[in-house]
């Protein structure tokens, strides 16, 4: 999700490919290749000429300004709209094995700098003045080109990038950009690996490959079909703030967004509620209180969702882990919630190299997580809600790539929510990974899917209620899930985040997973009519879309 601007404040998107060409790495996980003699390879990074030479932009969104340069006369300016990130991009010619460091100038609010499907950087805020952003990526063993990006965020304000520069060693030269788009893209560049360091199954499984859990898992005392929806609580965007009061009773479970920490390492969380200034009519903190304890006695569920795009937690250490137990519990006893919902995003976490077993873990921030999550489930009891919201490239990426992988180079993120979610599965609630702000992802019939229709919700829901072997051993088990731990993540509204679902794909997807009716070119492994329901980003953009997606849910489940 994305937390105080994007999703609009949660989630950031991850590419699909863990690497560019298969080999792209994440600046300082790989011995960097030395960079004598740099040169500059792109083409009017500093937009000199007064226009768009060299670059290849989102139609309508982007424009060569001046009087607002950090160096020179002129600077781009993009302007992202509610379905577009105002995304510049340019074509250069790279030699293998090699290194570069792509830089920045940006000013605005959430800028981005990256390499399709690649590493990127990005940036929340700079203030009113200039920031520098960074990214060092080594290209793979054939590659001779990669393309680099700059981009704001959907329905955030203007952004400026200057003296964009990409720097490597020999002499630049530059690929002749493509024609820029006559329609702004709807999904994130995404580029798939053509080497895969494993090779999948030839054939899917047709049975779950792993016994599901024995004892029956926890429900939360959750309705049959369940429908989920994350509250702006700490922050304001485009939204609008909603009282927790005026949240409509179709809405079982509501995640109050975000605790967060101000040090990542730290392990402490704090969740402080937006101010009157910035979120007009928020509620007091005593009529927020009372509000808990009206839906608590409606049946439904109030928590605490950690993370998000801006609320990076790393449990590196012991310390941490004890601090994140007693910083949590603190809130849960403060304002009486149920549970807690595990957000975590970007850099939280990651794998060792050589971490390579998902059911045996070695990594401290997955270790030290799942310890704080058993002493959190042990001190609450059986009541203790526990969901989670991971992205697809910490779940279902793992059928192809987990870790690092054998060499080192790949993303280390790959898969790395499959531990805790293996290690808490008797005490899951609920797992709703983000099937949105996502590259395309292979599913179990080997085929690579994208989002925004039902087969993609279809494919990788099949794949949480089948289990998968974890890149693509099948020696190596990743073990269904029950149907009734399982929602599919969706945004509300197309303002909400990248991957929007129509209501009529939506309720194709249900129908193939509960029915197997309807499901198009996917074959499900299974009919799944427990499966427990939906979750959205969020409540806020649901009630600023006219309750489209309630409705939806309403009108399907009864």
């Amino acid at each position: 999700m994305l937390s105080t601007a994007p999703r609009n404040r949660r989630r950031t998107f991850i590419a699909a490919s863990a690497t560019l060409a298969g080999a792209v790495a994440l600046g300082g996980l790989v011995a960097l290749a030395p960079s004598a003699s740099a040169g500059e390879f792109l083409t009017n990074g500093g937009f000199e000429t007064g226009g768009l030479s060299g670059w290849s932009c989102d139609a309508g969104t982007a424009a060569v300004v001046s009087g607002q340069a950090h160096s020179g006369t002129y600077a781009l300016q993009g302007t992202p709209s509610a379905s577009g990130t105002a995304q510049c991009k340019q074509n250069v010619s790279v030699a293998p094995n090699t290194t570069y460091t792509l830089t920045a100038q940006v000013k605005g609010a959430y800028v981005y700098l990256g390499v399709d499907g690649g590493t990127s950087t990005w940036t929340p805020g700079t203030g009113s003045g200039y920031a520098a952003l960074s990214v060092s990526f080594t290209t793979g063993a054939s590659q001779t080109s990669a393309a680099v990006y700059v981009h704001g965020w959907y329905g955030q304000p203007a952004y400026l990038a200057d003296d964009v520069s990409l720097q490597g060693p020999g002499s630049g030269t530059t690929t002749p950009p493509t024609t820029p788009p006559t329609t702004p893209p709807t999904t994130p560049p995404t580029t798939h690996p053509t080497t895969p360091p494993t090779t999948p199954p030839t054939t899917p499984p047709t049975t779950p490959p792993t016994t599901p859990p024995t004892s029956p898992p926890p429900s939360g005392g959750l309705p049959t079909h369940a429908l989920v929806g994350y509250l702006h609580e700490t922050f304001a965007n485009g939204s609008g703030y909603t009282k927790l009061a005026d949240v409509p009773d179709s809405w079982n479970i509501i995640d109050l967004a975000f605790g967060e920490t101000s040090s990542p390492t730290s392990g402490s969380i704090h969740f402080t509620r937006c101010s009157a200034s910035e979120c007009p009519g928020v509620e007091s903190d005593a009529d927020f209180k009372a509000a808990i304890k009206a839906k608590q006695a409606k049946g439904k569920k109030v928590l605490l969702s950690i993370g998000g795009a801006n609320g990076e937690v790393q449990l590196t250490t012991t310390a941490a882990r004890d601090a994140f137990v007693s910083s949590v519990s603190g809130i849960i006893d403060t304002w009486g919630l149920n549970g807690i919902d595990i957000d975590f995003e970007g850099h939280s976490l990651s794998l060792n190299t050589g971490d390579t077993d998902f059911k045996n873990p070695t990594t401290p921030v997955i270790v030290n997580l799942i310890s704080a999550l058993k002493t959190l489930k042990a001190k609450y009891g059986s009541g203790f809600v526990l969901t989670m919201a991971p992205e697809t490239f910490f779940v279902q990426m793992g059928y192809q790539y987990y870790g690092s992988g054998p060499w080192g180079g790949q993303d280390p993120r790959c898969g790395a929510y499959l531990p805790v979610i293996y290690a808490m599965r008797n005490d899951l609630t609920l797992l709703h990974v983000q099937d949105y702000n996502s590259g395309s992802i292979m599913g179990l019939d080997n085929q690579y899917h994208s989002m925004g229709g039902a087969d993609f919700h279809i494919a990788m829901t099949d794949m949480l209620l089948t289990g998968f072997p974890v890149a693509g051993n099948t020696a190596n088990m990743f073990p269904a899930l029950a149907p009734s731990q399982v929602a599919i993540g969706l945004p509300a509204s197309v303002n909400a985040g990248n991957g929007y679902t129509a209501p009529a794909a939506v309720d194709q997807a249900l129908d193939c997973l509960t029915k197997k009716t309807n499901c198009g070119g996917y074959t499900t492994h299974g009919t799944w009519p427990a499966l427990r329901g939906l979750m959205t980003w969020s409540v806020n953009w649901d009630k600023f879309s006219n309750w489209e997606f309630q409705k939806n849910f309403t009108s399907y489940f009864g």
